[in-house]
């Protein structure tokens, strides 16, 4: 029995960062997912993972994404960056965390993160801060990459989580807006389920828990 489901942050409790990228891309004219060509370039040892493992601070991220950006042709800080980074809590997955409460799951959240702005999502507002802390105390454990110095998808993060619930891979199910980040949590015996959409998520969620359609 499945009664333990892990979320990740950006792109599943939030908006996905891709589309503020997406948005910053357009504004300053420059070629569509750039940022995240970027970010796949070395993407054990670029700036970003990097700072995802808290190996930098802010100033040299900075200036070590504008040099990464500017070795494919275009000039982007890595403030500018982080000045969007943060999305939007989606209700809809707040009301299923609230739902999975209430019938006794346990809930765990591993966010790939940076160390900056307020909080487990990076806010650079006190008003997106309060919203993401009030989410975060239905979790039992999160789990922020900059902290812990490991980042998905290396294993060991899942492992840690699993550790820290008390539970085994197989009684979890994991979601995660990237197919890359699935896959180690299927490997160890996780259900893993891409989120593309809120409804495909939660359609399959409750599929893979074995509960009414709708639930959530």
């Amino acid at each position: 029995m499945r009664d333990t489901v892990i979320f990740d942050f950006g792109g599943v409790i939030t908006s996905s960062p891709f589309e503020a990228f997406n948005r910053l891309e357009r504004e300053r004219g420059l070629p569509a997912d750039f940022i995240r060509r970027v970010n796949a370039l070395s993407p054990d040892d670029n700036a970003w993972a990097r700072f995802e493992r808290a190996e930098i601070d802010a100033r040299h991220f900075d200036a070590a994404f504008a040099e990464e950006a500017k070795a494919l042709g275009h000039e982007v800080r890595g403030e500018d960056v982080l000045a969007v980074l943060a999305g939007d809590v989606r209700p809809r997955m707040v009301h299923a965390l609230d739902w999975l409460r209430r019938h006794g799951y346990h809930l765990g959240c591993i966010t790939n993160n940076v160390p900056t702005g307020q909080g487990a999502g990076m806010a650079r507002t006190a008003d997106k801060a309060r919203a993401v802390a009030e989410v975060m105390q239905r979790f039992d454990c999160v789990l922020e990459s900059s902290k812990v110095g490991v980042r998905k998808p290396d294993p060991r993060i899942y492992q840690m989580m699993c550790e820290h619930l008390g539970r085994r891979p197989d009684e979890c199910v994991y979601l995660d807006d990237l197919g890359i980040n699935c896959k180690p949590a299927a490997a160890l015996g996780m259900a893993a389920i891409k989120v593309s959409t809120e409804d495909q998520a939660l359609t399959e969620l409750a599929q893979v828990l074995g509960v009414e359609a709708g639930s959530f």
